[in-house]
C-alpha cells in the first residue's frame, strides 16, 4: 500500500463506529479530497500500519452508513465504499472520494477545505473565491470549443510524441500497444471528433496554437551591470509545443553554455554557470503549472548575479513559498501527466527536490521563491561551486547510501557551517525541529554531523577537518543501497566477470545485500535484455548482453 499524501489517507474504525465517531472529521477529509484530485480513504487501518488487524470485521450495515453520513454532511462529495479483505484476513474499508465536477465541495455548515501533502487544509477568505475561479479553469485541457478535427495535427509533432511515449519505461506496456489515434484519446489530446485544447497546444498546426489565445510565449532577456539591456530572444510564434520549447530555450541560450573551472589538484574541472537539470526542471515547471485561462509571457531575466524565472498567474492554492519543498499540486492534471510519461519532470512534485539536491550538492544557493499578485518569481544565483563543498558531497555519495533528503541536508550545512535545530528546520520548510530525523538521523548516525546542545538549543554542524579531509569515520553498509547503485554495482561487476553465478556475484559486490534482492535485481535485467541467463537453477550463468 502507499503511505499517506496527496491521494490517500488512513483513518481507525473506531472514528467511524460507536461513541467515539468523529463524523464532521470524515467529512472534511472528503471535502479536501474532492477540492483536489480525489483520493482514498482506507478506514480500519491505523496510521503508520498497512494492514488492519487481523481479526477486525466491518459491520455489514457501515458501507450504507458512511454514504449516507457523507451524503448528509457534504455538498458536492460523492463517494464510494467498498469492503476490503487483507493479506492477513482483517477487513477494511476503501472508501473512494471522487474529484468534484460540479463546482466546489463544502461541508454542509459552510466549511472548505483543500488536500495538500498529507492534510487537509482549511480555505479561508479571499482564498475561497481562489478555489472556486481555479476550480471552474481546471476543465481548461479538455475543452473542445475550438472543434479543430482531430485529424488536423502537425505530423512531425505528432510522429514524435508518440515515438517518446512508446520509448518511455513510464508508460505501460498495455498503453504502448495502443493506436496513434487511440493515445490522442488517451491522454485526453482529442475527444470524439475534436482535438482539445491540450491537443492544439501538444500536436495542433501553428495557426490553431496561435488561436488558443493563452499558448505560452518566452522571452530571454539579458541586462548588465546598468540594467541596460544587451540580448533578446523570443520564441513567440507559436510553432513549438511546451515539450519542443524546453530543447529550444535551453539550446538558444548562449549564456546557458558557458561555465566554470573548478580546481582539482593538478587538474582543472570544468562545471557549468547553470546547471541543465535545473534550467530544465524550472522551464517544464513553468509551463506546465501556468494557469492557461491567464494570458501572459514567460520571461527569463539575466543578470550578472542572479536568473530569474517569471511565470504569470500565481501558485496554486495550498502552495506558497514556504512550503513549496513538500507540496504537491498539479494545476493541470493531464499536461503534468503527458510530461511526466515523457520523462520530462515528476509528477509528484518532487522538482524542486531535485534542484534543492543539484544546486546544495555543488555548494550553491537554493533557488529562492517569490509570488506576486499575478505572478511567480524564482530565482537562481549566479554564482562559482564551491569546490569543497562538490567534494565533500560526491565523496560522502559514494561512501554512503546517501538519500535526496541527507544530500540536501548536507548541502545546507557545509554552506552554513552550523545551524540550529529551527533554523534548518525553517530552511527546509519543516514544522518543527521534531521532522528533522529523517533528513538527519542516519547522518549523526554515521559521525557526517555533529550536534550540541538539547531540545531547542540543538545545534548541527560538519566538523571543519571532516569537509577539509574527506577522510569519513565509518565504512557505509551495502545493505540500505539505492537500487540504481546497486544495478550499475552488478552491470560493473558482470562486466569484470563474464558468465558469473549469483552466488560469485553476491560475493564480490557485498555479502550484507540480501540474497534475495539480488535475485529480484537479476530478474529484472534480464527481463529488460541488459543481462543474459544461460542455464537453469543452480547452474545458471549471467553475462552482460553484447
Amino acid at each position: 500500500m502507499s503511505l499517506e499524501g496527496q491521494l490517500l489517507d488512513r483513518k481507525s474504525l473506531r472514528a467511524v463506529t460507536g461513541k467515539s465517531a468523529d463524523w464532521p472529521e470524515l467529512a472534511k477529509d472528503c471535502v479536501a479530497f474532492a477540492n483536489a484530485v480525489g483520493g482514498r480513504l482506507l478506514i480500519g487501518i491505523e496510521n503508520g500500519e498497512e494492514l488492519p488487524p487481523s481479526g477486525q470485521r466491518i459491520p455489514a450495515d457501515l458501507p450504507d452508513v458512511l454514504r449516507r453520513r457523507v451524503g448528509e454532511l457534504t455538498i458536492n462529495v460523492a463517494v464510494q465504499p467498498l469492503v476490503v479483505t487483507a493479506g492477513n484476513g482483517g477487513e477494511f474499508i476503501d472508501l473512494t472520494v471522487a474529484r468534484s465536477s460540479s463546482g466546489v465541495a463544502s461541508t454542509s455548515d459552510g466549511r472548505f477545505f483543500l488536500r495538500i501533502g498529507d492534510t487537509s487544509s482549511p480555505v479561508l477568505g479571499d482564498d475561497v473565491m481562489r478555489l472556486a475561479n481555479e476550480r471552474s479553469a481546471l476543465p481548461w485541457e479538455t475543452l473542445t470549443s475550438m472543434e479543430v478535427p482531430r485529424t488536423q495535427v502537425d505530423a512531425t509533432k505528432m510522429a514524435a510524441l508518440v515515438a517518446g511515449l512508446r520509448a518511455s519505461d513510464r508508460v505501460k506496456p498495455s498503453v504502448k500497444e495502443k493506436r496513434d489515434d487511440e493515445l490522442l484519446d488517451h491522454y485526453q489530446l482529442a475527444r470524439g471528433e475534436w482535438l482539445t485544447h491540450l491537443g492544439v497546444l501538444c500536436v495542433g498546426l501553428q495557426g490553431d496554437r496561435a488561436r488558443l489565445g493563452s499558448a505560452p510565449v518566452i522571452q530571454f532577456i539579458k541586462r548588465d551591470t546598468q540594467e541596460n539591456k544587451v540580448n533578446k530572444l523570443s520564441w513567440d510564434d507559436y510553432t513549438l509545443s511546451p515539450m519542443e520549447l524546453v530543447d529550444a530555450v535551453w539550446q538558444d541560450v548562449p549564456d546557458f553554455r558557458e561555465f566554470y573551472e573548478v580546481a582539482e589538484g593538478l587538474f582543472r574541472t570544468q562545471v557549468p554557470a547553470f546547471d541543465e537539470r535545473v534550467i530544465r526542471e524550472l522551464l517544464i515547471n513553468a509551463l506546465v503549472h501556468r494557469p492557461y485561462t491567464q494570458r501572459g509571457d514567460i520571461y527569463l531575466n539575466l543578470h550578472p548575479d542572479r536568473l530569474e524565472f517569471v511565470n504569470p498567474g500565481r501558485l496554486p492554492l495550498g502552495v506558497t513559498p514556504g512550503n513549496v519543498l513538500h507540496a504537491s499540486v498539479r494545476r493541470n492534471e493531464h499536461l503534468a501527466r503527458l510530461c511526466h510519461d515523457l520523462k520530462l519532470m515528476e509528477r509528484e512534485g518532487s522538482g524542486f527536490d531535485a534542484m534543492y539536491d543539484v544546486l546544495l550538492s555543488q555548494g550553491r544557493p537554493a533557488p529562492v521563491v517569490e509570488e506576486g499578485a499575478d505572478w511567480v518569481k524564482v530565482t537562481l544565483a549566479r554564482t562559482a561551486p564551491d569546490r569543497q563543498v562538490l567534494a565533500f558531497i560526491a565523496k560522502a555519495s559514494e561512501s554512503y547510501p546517501l538519500t535526496q533528503r541527507e544530500r540536501i541536508a548536507l548541502g545546507l550545512l557545509a554552506r552554513d557551517d552550523a545551524m540550529s535545530a529551527r533554523e534548518l528546520a525553517t530552511r527546509l520548510e519543516l514544522q518543527d525541529a521534531e521532522a528533522l530525523r529523517p533528513w538527519l538521523g542516519r547522518l549523526c548516525e554515521w559521525g557526517l554531523v555533529g550536534q550540541s546542545g538539547r531540545t531547542k538549543a540543538t545545534r548541527y554542524f560538519l566538523k571543519p577537518e571532516l569537509l577539509r579531509s574527506l577522510a569519513f569515520p565509518a565504512v557505509t553498509t551495502l545493505k540500505r543501497i539505492e537500487d540504481h547503485r546497486l544495478r550499475a554495482l552488478v552491470l560493473e561487476d558482470l562486466e569484470r566477470y563474464p558468465s558469473s553465478s549469483i552466488g560469485q556475484i553476491h560475493q564480490r559486490i557485498g555479502q550484507e545485500i540480501p540474497r534475495r534482492r539480488l535475485q529480484t535485481l537479476l530478474a529484472q535485467l534480464v527481463a529488460s535484455g541488459d543481462v543474459q541467463a544461460k542455464g537453469e537453477r543452480r547452474w545458471t550463468r549471467y553475462g552482460v548482453t553484447l
